[in-house]
């Protein structure tokens, strides 16, 4: 039971950071579907590193790289109005073509053990990371003009507010999330692979969805897929009560309890008024 328990964590963690990095983004008003395309980032640029700079000076860029593209996306929204939906594909298939380009380039190796930051500090920043969101966006300054430029922009202005700084500042912590999440899978597995997210981001995206862009509740809905993403590893190839139950059928679980969330059949959720809107 126990090592079921530390399975559902160790599959949570990520999306728990992801999805911190998007709430930080959409409950400012970015829509954020590139969440998945900076993770991949974070993953590449986390391997690259830490096999010349050691394991924290690996963390650290990939980190400040994922929060560079991030700001990419805060430029291509907010000083050129490019629409978020198209900005964000773009920075996935910027990220799903040049990491795997870069990739075969390079030839990157295998990570040695030393080069990688223990896992235990990864899972440390998941559980607490929610904590800390919440407790950033309902006791500090920045966390209710934060809310308030996501709620609605124009009376934002009105009060003083600038949502251009304030989507600045929140972008960057996307970034800095997308790029611990990232580097959290390299550490698992010490090496890059190509699309090794598979599509993690886009589950956080409807576990934030689902959670109804808060903090605490993104992070439960994150280990609610998690769950199901234990139970294809721990039952894949396993007979149930008699039966047989395919392979594909366990594989596609968190994938389906997904398009359940999506479909609102998991709960109903309120979308922040200024979500979309300059």
């Amino acid at each position: 039971m126990l090592d079921f328990l530390l399975q559902i964590l160790t599959m949570s963690s990520p999306l728990i950071l992801v999805a911190m990095a998007g709430y930080a983004s959409e409950r400012a008003g970015i829509v954020n579907i590139g969440l998945e395309g900076k993770m991949l980032i974070g993953c590449f640029l986390c391997a690259s590193f830490s096999q010349h700079f050691g394991a924290v000076g690996g963390l650290i860029l990939a980190m400040v790289g994922t929060a560079l593209l991030s700001l990419l996306h805060w430029l291509m929204t907010q000083t050129y109005k490019i629409d978020h939906i198209i900005s964000g594909m773009a920075i996935n298939f910027l990220a799903l073509g040049g990491t795997s380009f870069l990739k075969f380039k390079f030839a990157l190796e295998t990570i040695p053990e030393k080069n990688s930051i223990p896992l235990w500090f990864y899972y440390g920043a998941a559980i607490v990371s929610p904590f800390l969101f919440s407790w950033m966006a309902n006791q500090t300054r920045f966390g209710l003009r934060h809310r308030s430029v996501g709620s609605d922009p124009d009376k934002a202005r009105l009060l003083g507010i600038e949502p251009v700084k304030v989507r600045f500042l929140a972008l960057i912590l996307t970034g800095l999330c997308c790029g611990l999440a990232g580097s959290l899978l390299v550490s698992e597995t010490r090496q890059f692979t190509d699309n090794m997210t598979a599509g993690r981001g886009y589950i956080a995206l409807a576990a934030l969805i689902l959670g109804g862009w808060r903090p605490i509740p993104a992070a439960l809905a994150c280990l609610l897929f998690g769950f199901a993403t234990a139970l294809n590893i721990r039952y894949n190839g396993s007979t149930i009560a008699g039966v047989s139950v395919p392979s594909e059928v366990w594989k596609m679980l968190p994938y389906f309890v997904t398009l359940l969330a999506l479909a609102g059949f998991l709960g109903k959720t309120k979308t922040p008024a200024g979500l979309g809107k300059n």
